[in-house]
């Protein structure tokens, strides 16, 4: 076997490889032969057809299914003599069995780049902070009281705190946006679930009547290709309903599955400090992450972006589909460009800090990773944890997880850090708008 690599485009390679014509001839004989036993030509019984005979007929399908033979055994081997890795599987471009002495076959296929990681002492990164105040929790239980408001219908205007229900049928450019018609819809006014200006549009507006609402999404939109789209939203108000809400009592505290409000206050308390503590570990990995994105710029594969950008739509569409909304058939892939290159970028700079520091996770961290996730499910707990690890698969996931946790430990022990105090609330903002 004779390797020769060529570079192109960047991060572009072109691997040229050659074999004796023997090998190609033999696997030619031997895809024939098994064709053989399955075709039937007129003049020969089945399994009987001369190589002659079958080379002529189906010579371009048997060679094809040589080619893909041969590579399939010879490719591994090829890139290990060339001393070169794919990104991703390499495309055949050339074969050549015309020579007497001599097959040959090229591929092409992108690199990884090879990456020389910044200085970590020259970062600087801020973490967030939170203190839980007294008025975060009321705000807090001012939610679980608004999960057991019961709301009557009354004939008056609305206004806010009122739930309204409507029908309504987005327009841009003339037609109906996918996704943006919905029927017997309900909204708490004043809760700032939808789109800047929705809400205020259906204050002081009573039952039957109907109002246009001229609007633009946020250029940050959830949904790229409505992002700074203005829309027209058609709306009938079809109920206006009054807020009526609970006695604070031991039968309220059971709703939530606590005995008395003490009890409720009490686990209340310790999911707010979970939930901003999920919060945190999130901003603050994203904090550290982006600064070592922002010092360390390199080209990644334009393949290793199409696929991140292929899973990114996928999980969009599962979401949309969990959540009862209808797919945005007319949304590709190439919509996720920029966060899919965001993230294979940060999957290769976690990959090399961790081969540069000889980060690895050992089995008791693994486990005592999969047994913190765990406390998210309650009684299904160890249900969780043996679905990771019946799968070597899954459980390298969460070996993953511990890993760039080690990461992002390492980076921090030389970075300059700045601590940032932030209001719960503000961390905690939710900014799922429904339309």
């Amino acid at each position: 076997m004779k390797t020769s690599l060529e570079t192109l485009d960047g991060l572009k390679r072109s691997l040229t490889v050659e074999l004796p014509i023997d090998i190609f001839k033999q696997k030619m004989d031997k895809v024939l032969q098994s064709m053989a036993s399955q075709v039937t030509i007129d003049g020969f019984r089945k399994g009987k057809v001369p190589l002659s005979i079958l080379r002529k007929q189906f010579g371009e399908r048997a060679s094809t299914d040589a080619v893909n033979e041969i590579v399939n055994e010879t490719l591994a081997d090829a890139l290990t003599d060339a001393k070169v890795t794919p990104a991703a599987r390499p495309m055949i471009t050339k074969v050549d069995s015309s020579d007497e002495n001599d097959f040959s076959y090229v591929v092409e296929f992108e690199v990884y780049p090879e990456i020389k990681i910044a200085d970590f002492s020259k970062l600087k990164i801020e973490q967030i902070k939170v203190k839980i105040t007294k008025a975060d929790e009321d705000r807090t239980m001012t939610g679980l009281i608004d999960q057991s408001t019961e709301y009557k219908s009354v004939k008056r205007k609305s206004k806010d705190g009122d739930q309204v229900t409507v029908d309504f049928k987005g327009i841009i450019d003339g037609e109906v946006f996918e996704g943006g018609e919905a029927t017997d819809f309900q909204l708490i006014l004043g809760k700032g679930s939808m789109i800047k200006g929705f809400e205020d549009g259906l204050t002081d507006i009573a039952a039957g009547k109907s109002t246009n609402l001229d609007l633009t999404f946020p250029k940050d939109y959830h949904a790229p290709q409505l992002a700074g789209k203005d829309v027209t939203f058609e709306i009938t108000v079809k109920e206006v309903a009054s807020p009526k809400e609970p006695k604070l009592d031991n039968k309220f505290a059971e709703k939530f599955g606590e005995k008395d409000m003490d009890a409720l206050k009490k686990s209340m308390k310790e999911q707010m400090r979970v939930e901003i503590d999920n919060r945190l570990a999130e901003e603050n990995k994203n904090a550290i992450f982006n600064e070592l994105l922002a010092a360390n710029d390199f080209v990644v594969p334009q393949g290793s972006i199409d696929n991140e950008a292929q899973n990114l739509l996928q999980e969009m569409e599962a979401r949309m589909q969990q959540q009862g909304m209808p797919s945005q058939g007319n949304l590709v892939a190439s919509a996720f460009n920029t966060e899919a290159e965001r993230r294979v970028k940060m999957g290769l700079l976690i990959a090399e800090v961790a081969s540069n520091h000889d980060l690895t996770a050992s089995k008791e961290q693994i486990d005592a990773k999969l047994e913190e996730m765990s406390q998210m499910y309650g009684e299904n707990a160890q249900q969780m944890v043996d679905y990771y690890n019946e799968d070597p698969t899954r459980l390298t996931h969460v070996e993953l997880l511990v890993v760039e946790k080690m990461v992002q430990e390492t980076i921090l022990e030389k970075a300059t850090v700045t601590d940032k105090n932030r209001k719960f609330q503000e961390v905690t903002q939710l900014t799922q708008q429904q339309v």
